[in-house]
């Protein structure tokens, strides 16, 4: 697979209620085919968000949307461009990231979160200087970090309901 650019094309998810930011590195190839975030079919994402929270695993973007806003989640990724070879974060080369005081002036953020290291390692190098909150690494939803069970993913992910409550 070879190495592409990639430009971010989604828009964050976050309004004037939204406490915790969840911030991925960048969209996967499957995500920005479906065009919206965590849209690989086997990303635990979703599903361990609906059920830290309590409610149906949402289907739809909109639902997606609905649920995060409702729940005070902002959603967003560290990078607004990169180079990278398919979904493989390792790979990432010339980051560029996103500006997060776009959702920090408008939303009461309370917590960062980091869909995975390589998230949290690019928030640190790029954003924190920026933002000076302290990103809380949690482990990747992804298919590929199958070593990671389900179960340790929903205790890991609980913590942010001490901030959305």
């Amino acid at each position: 697979m070879e190495v592409e650019h990639v430009t971010h094309e989604f828009k964050p998810i976050y309004n004037k209620e939204s406490k915790v930011l969840m911030l991925g590195t960048m969209p996967s190839p499957k995500s920005r085919e479906v065009g919206f975030y965590y849209g690989h079919p086997r990303n635990r994402f979703w599903k361990v968000l609906s059920d830290v929270c309590g409610e149906e695993v949402p289907e739809t973007k909109k639902d997606k949307i609905t649920f995060a806003l409702r729940n005070h989640i902002a959603v967003w990724d560290v990078l607004a461009g990169c180079e990278i070879r398919g979904a493989n974060d390792s790979s990432i080369r010339n980051p560029k990231p996103n500006d997060m005081n776009l959702i920090l002036k408008e939303a009461p953020i309370q917590a960062i979160f980091a869909t995975g290291q390589k998230a949290a390692q690019l928030y640190r190098r790029y954003c924190y200087k920026d933002t000076g909150i302290e990103i809380i690494c949690l482990p990747s939803t992804s298919p590929a970090n199958c070593r990671v069970s389900y179960e340790e993913l929903y205790e890991a992910y609980s913590v942010i309901q001490e901030y959305i409550r």
